[in-house]
């Protein structure tokens, strides 16, 4: 089981940046790794996800794509989420995620196996 830990959420006005951390501990190779996040009343929406192994590939939700940007930083066993462009709309709790194999739907949370405790992100006008 990977144990997670995220941070690096705050407050930010529209039009900012935000980077987000989630530090893993436990095996992370050949891993699955997504950011999800959830804002009060809406379900939980995942945002994108990366696959630790040797083709480190990548996927984005549609409403992301182009703003933020997910990364695997193998040497400080660190996933990073580089969000451009913040939009009020991108208020929400974050939270991180990991396992080792998906289904069709890469970014379906049901199939994420551990998560982290989440860093909230607001987003002002």
């Amino acid at each position: 089981q990977v144990h997670l830990v995220e941070s690096g959420g705050g407050s930010v006005q529209a039009g900012g940046s935000l980077r987000l951390s989630c530090a893993a501990s436990g095996y992370t190779r050949s891993t699955w790794l997504g950011w999800f996040r959830q804002a009060p009343g809406k379900k939980r929406e995942g945002l994108a996800t990366v696959y630790t192994g040797g083709s480190g590939y990548t996927f984005y939700a549609d409403s992301v794509k182009g703003r933020f940007t997910i990364s695997w930083d193998s040497a400080k066993n660190t996933l990073y989420l580089q969000m451009n462009s913040l939009e009020p709309e991108d208020t929400a709790m974050y939270y991180c995620a990991a396992n080792k194999e998906l289904g069709d739907d890469y970014l379906d949370g049901a199939l994420y196996r551990s998560w982290g405790q989440g860093t909230h992100v607001t987003v002002s006008s």
